[in-house]
């Protein structure tokens, strides 16, 4: 297996982790349910599976959300919990050249430049999540807390509730 710079990065903080690959044909739908798939071809917990999401402040700060496969964002918690007034979701076709990564198999680390970091509260719920190993078909299992320390990140409540 080749390692990806999601897993030099843990390597080189001596960070514990698992990596499970999965089929992935390449042709998938990237929208919503995207992260619930990738759950079930792993046969885990959707609550575990943790999708990257990039965006932009109206400063053109480049900020990284990481949500749970369950749960939808909240663009007035994730304004709050990086001091934004506004805040939009980096363009696909942007995701590349701006962070390394493709749609589908961005992971919180690894990217091109240190982005400022915000993994939802409900992680620390679990003993293991799964993030992207930075390719398609490939996630990494690791503790939350180690997440948090290796993307230096901030903790925050970004669950936007269902109705």
């Amino acid at each position: 297996m080749k390692k990806t710079n999601a897993m030099r990065i843990l390597d080189g903080l001596k960070i514990s982790y698992d990596v499970h690959e999965y089929d992935d044909d390449g042709e998938h739908k990237l929208e919503r349910g995207a992260a619930n798939l990738t759950a079930q071809k792993l046969g885990e917990d959707p609550s575990c599976v943790f999708k990257t999401i990039v965006m932009r402040t109206e400063s053109k700060e480049t900020v990284v959300f990481c949500q749970s496969a369950i749960h939808e964002i909240n663009l007035k918690k994730a304004r709050n919990a990086c001091g934004a007034k506004e805040i939009t979701p980096v363009k696909q076709e942007e995701l590349l050249g701006l962070t390394g990564y493709i749609r589908g198999g961005c992971s919180p680390l690894g990217m091109k430049r240190k982005f400022r970091t915000f993994i939802d509260l409900s992680a620390l719920e679990h003993k293991k999540i799964f993030i992207s190993a930075g390719v398609r078909g490939m996630q990494i299992e690791l503790s939350p807390e180690d997440l948090v320390k290796a993307t230096n990140a901030v903790t925050a409540d970004l669950i936007l509730e269902q109705n």
